[in-house]
């Protein structure tokens, strides 16, 4: 079984005891989150999309990690002014473990 969540501005098709990188969540590691906000349940052809979302429909999951992403470079050049910025950024990101889709 699978569904997909909304979380974090961003869409996720998840399953039953898979893991996925979503957005920073508020909680430490080994903390339990239900995601209510789950816009489509599914299993081969019996596949519930929801009007925005699946009535009743919920998704739990446990924090395994707070962590940041890989350092990106964000390079800035004025072409002929002598001007260059040169940044970095690491987003940071919640690994999570599904354990259960209630559909």
């Amino acid at each position: 079984m699978y569904a997909v969540i909304a979380t974090g501005g961003k869409q996720y098709r998840i399953s039953e005891g898979g893991s996925v990188r979503v957005e920073k969540l508020k909680g430490a590691a080994g903390d339990k989150i239900v995601f209510d906000q789950v816009l489509m349940v599914g299993e081969g052809a019996g596949v519930t999309i929801g009007t925005p979302v699946v009535k009743k429909a919920t998704v739990e999951a446990e924090i395994m990690a707070q962590a940041r992403a890989r350092k990106i470079i964000v390079f800035k050049m004025k072409h002929r002014k002598q001007l260059r910025r040169v940044h970095g950024h690491r987003q940071p990101y919640t690994e999570l473990r599904i354990n259960k889709i209630n559909a």
